[in-house]
């Protein structure tokens, strides 16, 4: 008999989720793609109202939150699914459509917590390399899918590596899945996106049988410490994806926080052009160096420096500035304020000329 209690035998091949490592005091953190600006105006006098109720249970099916996100998109409710931040909701829909003998596939690199989710679901994990560029290699998703495959992730922008997936690449993609086949949009940096061939997939989550959209208010919104993100789809994946959520994990501030950003849209978009200016100069400044990088659609940017990956994180780190770095690949680094990313820049050109 063993002499303790034995986990689930895949657990085992489960990678640690790494996340971005804090900043130490004087040091700026870039490593999580964090949103730079405090929350929207009203957002903290929310979460104060809501707090004074904390003693009660939140409302287990997040009904004004719900209407909220409808009126915003000016959707019914029925195809809207909620939870704490989209990677929960991701975990409801890889619970939901996926088990033991089910494939998933993903594109690769992409983000970490597709392996993660996949393994506890039961699911095994079919992995396609992206391109050299960073992209997604559509064609090569599309014939990876087999008889076994439940779920096919699309990462739109692609986090780590920045570009986003056309429109018309997205149709004829779609058009190659089995109607049995649920196709997962995530878009968590779909408010970045400036790149007019890939707007976003909600109407095609409303018009196909087929796709989900995922979004989150962690990013764009600044949200990331509330946990609050939500999936659009056809009424009944999403009415299997309410099954599989986690009773009361929205919690009443996060609910509140979520309907206070949603009222503040101009606001919302005019600090998301600022983010997306500096995102434009800093790929600017990296370029002029003649050194080239992915085409970037979300909130930070993707430096492909394989096996130096390590060694420029160390020397950022050294300068003040926290990043991401994916060893062996390359280093993600958010779009912070325009004095922090000056300061990596800099580093960038010292290192690119050794």
């Amino acid at each position: 008999m063993p002499d303790s209690p034995r986990p689930r035998a895949d657990l085992a091949a489960i990678p640690a989720y790494q996340a971005g490592r804090a900043a130490p005091p004087g040091a700026v953190k870039l490593s999580s793609n964090e949103n730079p600006f405090p929350p929207l105006p009203g957002v903290e006098a929310a979460i104060a109202d809501a707090a004074a109720s904390v003693n009660r249970y939140p409302d287990f099916g997040c009904a004004r939150l719900l209407s909220a996100i409808g009126l915003r998109l000016g959707i019914d409710t029925d195809h809207i699914a909620v939870g704490t931040g989209s990677v929960a909701v991701l975990a409801q829909v890889m619970n939901a459509m996926a088990g033991s003998g089910d494939e998933i596939v993903i594109p690769w690199r992409s983000f970490e917590a597709y392996p993660i989710l996949a393994t506890l679901a039961g699911a095994s994990l079919v992995r396609v390399p992206l391109r050299g560029d960073g992209t997604h290699d559509i064609e090569a998703m599309a014939d990876a899918i087999t008889d076994r495959t439940r779920l096919v992730m699309v990462c739109t922008p692609n986090n780590p590596t920045g570009p986003a997936v056309r429109r018309d690449q997205l149709d004829a993609f779609l058009d190659r899945v089995p109607p049995d086949v649920l196709v997962a949009v995530d878009e968590a940096y779909a408010e970045f996106v400036r790149d007019p061939a890939a707007p976003p997939a909600i109407d095609i989550a409303l018009s196909r049988s087929n796709v989900v959209v995922l979004r989150t208010f962690s990013k764009a919104y600044g949200l990331a410490g509330m946990r609050v993100g939500y999936a659009v789809g056809p009424k009944a994946i999403v009415s299997e994806l309410r099954k599989a959520q986690l009773p009361f994990g929205v919690t009443s501030m996060a609910e509140q926080a979520a309907i206070a950003s949603l009222a503040r849209e101009t606001e919302l978009l005019r600090r998301v052009d600022v983010l997306v200016q500096e995102r434009s100069r800093i790929q600017d400044a990296i370029r002029a160096t003649g050194y080239e990088v992915p085409d970037a659609q979300g909130n930070f940017v993707w430096l492909p420096l394989a096996d130096r990956t390590d060694e420029f994180a160390e020397a950022t780190a050294e300068a003040g500035v926290v990043v991401r770095p994916f060893s062996g690949e390359g280093v993600r680094i958010t779009v912070g304020e325009p004095a922090a990313n000056d300061r990596w820049l800099a580093v960038l050109r010292d290192f690119l000329r050794l």
